[in-house]
């Protein structure tokens, strides 16, 4: 695949395919979505990636808002990564 839009994806050749796969779930909101894009961007240029292991001024507003949407008294945001079950 070489060139990625919506809800399609395109190979080296040229021919365009649904991407039913979707990164696994990971882009379920297609590629290159303007807003998106926009918000990454935005984000990118404050800062890209930051661990848990270091405050910032966000994670605590974040983890305050998701525990009153789902009704959790706490929670602990993380990826989990793949998990093999064999």
């Amino acid at each position: 695949m070489n060139d990625f839009l919506g809800v399609y994806v395109w190979d080296v050749d040229g021919n365009r395919y649904f991407d039913f796969l979707s990164a696994y779930s990971a882009v379920n909101q297609g590629h290159g979505h303007p807003k998106i894009l926009a918000t990454v961007k935005k984000q990118a240029e404050i800062l890209t990636l930051t661990s848990r292991a270091f405050h910032n001024d966000v994670l605590g507003e974040f983890e305050q808002y998701a525990c009153e949407l789902f009704g959790y008294e706490k929670l602990l945001p993380m990826n989990t990564g793949e998990f093999d079950r064999s």
